[in-house]
C-alpha cells in the first residue's frame, strides 16, 4: 500500500493538533519531569519519543517516520530536530527505561497540563478494551498451551472475536476525560477480577476520594464489587446491574466494616459517610439508564486511542514493551481531549 507522504500542513487539523503536542516536549516544565523520572539524555530522549508519537499519529511504522524524517527538512523543523536517529537507535533509548517511569512521567505531564480537579465528588469511568498483539496465528497454530509462560494469552471480545495479546484497563475523568489511570493485564483475565485493581491503582495515586461515582459497564458486574467499592475504597460504584441483580439481597450485604468501631478513629464521622454513600448508591443504581452516555463516552476515547493512534494492532510482544506504548498512546489520548476534542461527535470524526 502507497502510504501517504508525512508532509506537514500549517492549515490540517490534524498536523495542528500534532504540532500542539510536540511544541509540549519544548516547555521546561515537560523536560523537568523527564529529568526528575531519569528519562536521559534530553537530546536523545525528546527526539525518540516525539518521532514514536508522529508514527503513532500517523499510524506507521518508526522505519518509515524516519525515512520521511530524512527526505523532508520541512518535517525536521516541525519536530524541531537536527539529526535523525537511526531507528536502532530510537528502540534503544526506548528500552531503556522502566515501564513504570514512563507511566510516571505521562500522569506527571498530563497533570500538568489539564485542569486540576475541583473539590466535591468527581466522575470516574472505567472501561477495558483489547490490546491485539499483531501475531500471525494464522500462519502456525497458536496453542493456549504454547503461551503458558507467555506475557500474553488468548482472549475473546465481542467486537474482535478471539485474539492474542493483552487487555488494557482505563480510568478517566468523566467531565474532563483526563485519563487517571491504567493497567495491563494477559487477555484472559476477567473483568470483575481486574475491578478492584484498577480501584486499587486510583487509591495508590492518590486519585480516588470518599464519595466520588464510579460508572462501569456490566462486564464488572459482581455483588462483591458492590461492596468492595463501598466498604474498602469508599466510592458509590455505579457498575450496571445485570438482569438477575437481586437488589433486596445486594442492600442487605452494604454493611459499614467493623473496622470503623475501632477506637482511634471518629466512629460517628465515618458512619454518616458510608451511610450518605450507600444512600447515594440506591439513589443512582435505581436510574442507571440514565447514565448510559457517561459511561458509552469512554469508548469513543478507545476508538481514538485505536483507530487514530494506532493501537489497533501492536507489534509489542513483552509486557514492559506494551505498558510504555499505552502510555504513550495515554499520553496522546489525554492531549487530545485537554485541547478541547471532547464531544462525542468530534471524538468520532477524529478516529474515522
Amino acid at each position: 500500500i502507497m502510504k501517504a507522504p508525512l508532509i506537514p500542513l500549517n492549515e490540517d487539523f490534524k498536523w495542528k493538533l500534532l504540532s500542539e503536542i510536540l511544541n509540549v516536549f519544548d516547555m521546561r516544565s515537560c523536560r523537568q519531569i523527564l529529568t526528575r523520572r531519569g528519562i536521559l539524555p534530553l537530546q536523545k530522549s525528546v527526539p525518540s519519543i516525539k518521532i514514536v508519537l508522529l508514527s503513532m499519529f500517523f499510524s506507521c511504522e518508526i522505519s518509515y517516520s524516519i525515512r520521511e524524517l530524512k527526505e523532508r527538512e520541512s518535517l525536521r523543523n516541525f519536530l524541531k530536530i537536527g539529526s535523525v536517529p537511526t531507528e536502532n537507535e530510537i528502540y534503544g533509548v526506548l528500552s531503556k527505561y522502566g515501564p513504570e517511569q514512563f507511566s510516571y512521567f505521562v500522569f506527571e505531564l498530563l497533570n500538568e497540563l489539564c485542569p486540576k480537579r475541583k473539590n466535591g465528588s468527581r466522575g470516574i469511568i472505567i472501561d477495558s478494551t483489547d490490546i491485539n498483539l499483531n501475531l500471525n496465528f494464522h500462519a502456525k497454530k497458536i496453542t493456549k498451551e504454547s503461551l503458558e509462560n507467555k506475557e500474553y494469552k488468548w482472549g475473546h471480545s465481542t467486537h474482535r472475536g478471539f485474539f492474542i495479546g493483552m487487555k488494557l484497563t482505563l480510568a478517566l475523568d468523566s467531565q474532563t476525560l483526563k485519563p487517571l489511570a491504567f493497567l495491563i493485564n494477559e487477555a484472559n483475565v476477567p473483568e470483575p477480577k481486574i475491578y478492584p485493581k484498577i480501584l486499587e491503582e486510583l487509591k495508590r495515586k492518590r486519585i480516588i476520594r470518599a464519595g466520588d461515582i464510579v460508572y462501569a459497564d456490566r462486564g464488572y458486574y459482581s455483588y462483591e464489587n458492590y461492596v468492595i467499592s463501598v466498604r474498602e475504597f469508599k466510592v458509590v460504584p455505579l457498575i450496571f446491574p445485570r438482569k438477575n441483580c437481586n437488589f433486596k439481597k445486594l442492600f442487605n450485604m452494604l454493611r459499614y466494616p467493623l473496622k470503623i468501631f475501632d477506637s482511634r478513629r471518629n466512629t460517628e464521622k465515618e458512619i454518616k459517610i458510608y451511610k450518605e454513600i450507600i444512600a447515594k448508591f440506591k439513589e443512582l443504581i435505581s436510574k442507571w439508564k440514565e447514565f448510559r452516555s457517561v459511561r458509552s463516552i469512554i469508548e469513543d476515547v478507545f476508538k481514538l486511542a485505536k483507530k487514530a493512534y494506532s493501537m489497533e494492532n501492536l507489534h509489542r510482544y513483552t509486557r514492559s514493551s506494551v505498558q510504555k506504548y499505552c502510555s504513550l498512546a495515554v499520553l496522546l489520548v489525554g492531549m487530545t481531549v485537554n485541547y478541547g476534542i471532547k464531544e462525542r461527535k468530534e471524538l468520532q470524526a477524529f478516529s474515522e
